[in-house]
Order: structure tokens, then C-alpha cells, then sequence
């Protein structure tokens, strides 16, 4: 089964969020309307906080914990609140103080992660990247975003941060749609250099590298949108406007059913280093 619409994790955590607020109200053996009236707001918010459909300030949190007579508990609810939060974040954002700051933000979750599932449709991951290809997409994003012009600084942080690859109880599960090695991003030299250093990486004992053949049979399940699987704990997904983080179990759980189902249709070894060698004759 592919996973559901990317936003719907956010929702479900919004949702739950409201549904323990909504315990806390009426193990108090208050009315939302009771409640609107001892923290000074309309009638109407508790209801929204409560749905999903109002995000509640660390202020609103507090009042609502102290009203409730659970103040030492809102501290847990403000943090869970700031978790919501931070998992959907557009990118104007996350690169406000540019892209540097953005490669080093998700070092640690990179360090501890023993096993990385990753998928991609539309270019080759990070963790495989040359220092010209991650120029090249940066470069575009900064020109597109209007953002600091951070990249060499950028490009450095993302090239250092690939020793996962060779260092520590680090294992990568790559999957890439065989379209993605035909995207010119960036010039010949740049396209040659980045296939050829994919060959290479494929080959490292840490990498499991597959390609799915663009006559593969895809009536089972057909290309859906990029992510990383890291551990069972998250899946990261880009999307045009923002960066989301899934955290919710089932549908952890979904994306890693659905990485299992696309590795499915795969090759690997001597065919998909031969789709790789096709595509660097054919850039040339």
C-alpha cells in the first residue's frame, strides 16, 4: 500500500494533541465554554484547539494546564506542541539562516541512524552525492529561494557528512527509479563525474544499491514521492514548499512496506551497474 497524503501525519498528531487536551478538560469536570471563560477567550477556541484545527501557543497550553489543575503538566504538553510543530516546516523557514545551518541540523539523526531506507524518483541521495552534483542543486535552490549564498560552506558540511558511509554500524538500502539517471542536473562533466562516483558507491560494503528499470512492471505499485527511512523511527519526506517529518508508527510503517514493495522491482549488482554505464554513454 503507498503511504497517504505526506500532511496526514501532522494531522493525526494535531488530532491527538486535541483528543488529550479534551481528557485533561473533562477529568477537570469542566465545560469548553468553562474553560474559554477562565483563560479570557472566545468560546469557540477550546473547540479548535481541541479538533486539530487551531495550533495552541506555549501561553494557551499553560492556561489550559493551570485552569485544569494540572499545571506541572504543561511543560510535556508545550513540548509535544513544539514537536507538531517542527515536523512540517516550509523551507523559507528551515533556510532562513541558509543552507549550511540546514545540511548540519540533521548531523545527529545522521549519526545515530544505524539503518538508512532510501528512495528516490527524481535525483541521486544525498549520501551519494559528488561536491559538483550537491553545487549544482543548491545552487538552484538558493537562486530559486532567494536564499544567502552559503554554498561553498554548504557543500563542505554535505560532503563531510557522507563518512556515515564508511564509517561506524551504518547500512544504506538505496532504491532509485532509472529515470533519475537521465535528470541532467548540471553540466556533462558534472552528470559523468556523479554516475560514475554511483558505481563506486554501490560497491561499498555499507550500500545496497537498486535501480528500477523504466520497463519494469509497475501495476503493483508505481513511483511515488522521494523519501528516507531512518531506523523505524522517521521518514523524511521534501516536499515543493516545505520539509516534512513523519513520526506517527503506522505510518512509518507504511513507508517502510512501501520501500520493501518498490525493492521488489529492482535490480542490482552487474544490472544495475550496466543502467548506470548505459546512462553515463548516453550523457556523453
Amino acid at each position: 500500500m503507498a503511504p497517504t497524503s505526506p500532511s496526514s501525519s501532522v494531522e493525526k498528531a494535531k488530532q491527538s494533541l486535541g483528543q488529550r487536551l479534551r481528557e485533561i478538560r473533562k477529568d477537570a469536570g469542566l465545560t469548553g465554554r468553562a474553560l474559554a471563560n477562565l483563560c479570557g477567550w472566545h468560546e469557540s477556541k477550546c473547540s479548535r484547539i481541541e479538533h486539530g484545527t487551531a495550533a495552541p501557543t506555549d501561553a494557551d497550553l499553560r492556561n489550559w494546564a493551570t485552569h485544569c489543575g494540572v499545571p506541572e503538566q504543561a511543560e510535556d504538553l508545550i513540548a509535544v506542541a513544539r514537536g507538531i510543530e517542527g515536523m512540517y516546516v516550509e523551507w523559507r523557514r528551515l533556510e532562513r539562516s541558509g543552507l549550511k545551518r540546514v545540511q548540519e541540523s540533521v548531523l545527529p539523526l545522521w549519526e545515530r541512524t544505524e539503518r538508512f531506507r532510501i528512495y528516490s524518483s527524481w535525483l541521486i541521495p544525498g549520501p551519494l552525492q559528488t561536491a559538483d552534483y550537491i553545487r549544482s542543486l543548491l545552487e538552484a535552490a538558493r537562486a530559486r529561494r532567494n536564499l544567502p549564498d552559503d554554498i561553498h560552506d554548504a557543500v563542505a558540511v554535505r560532503v563531510e557528512k557522507q563518512r556515515v558511509l564508511q564509517e561506524g554500524n551504518h547500512r544504506f538500502a538505496v532504491l532509485l527509479e532509472e529515470s533519475v539517471l537521465r535528470y541532467r542536473l548540471g553540466d556533462v562533466e558534472t552528470m559523468v563525474g556523479q554516475l560514475g562516483h554511483l558505481l563506486w558507491a554501490g560497491a561499498l560494503p555499507s550500500v545496497s544499491l537498486g535501480i528500477i528499470p523504466q520497463d519494469a512492471d509497475r501495476s503493483t505499485l508505481r513511483p511515488v514521492e522521494g523519501f528516507f527511512l531512518f531506523d523505524d523511527e522517521q521518514a523524511s519526506v521534501e516536499l515543493v514548499s516545505a520539509h516534512l517529518t513523519i513520526t506517527q508508527p503506522h505510518e512509518v510503517r507504511m513507508y517502510a512496506q512501501t520501500f520493501t514493495m518498490l525493492a521488489e522491482q529492482a535490480v542490482y549488482g552487474a544490472r544495475a551497474r550496466q543502467l548506470i554505464t548505459t546512462a553515463i554513454n548516453a550523457v556523453e
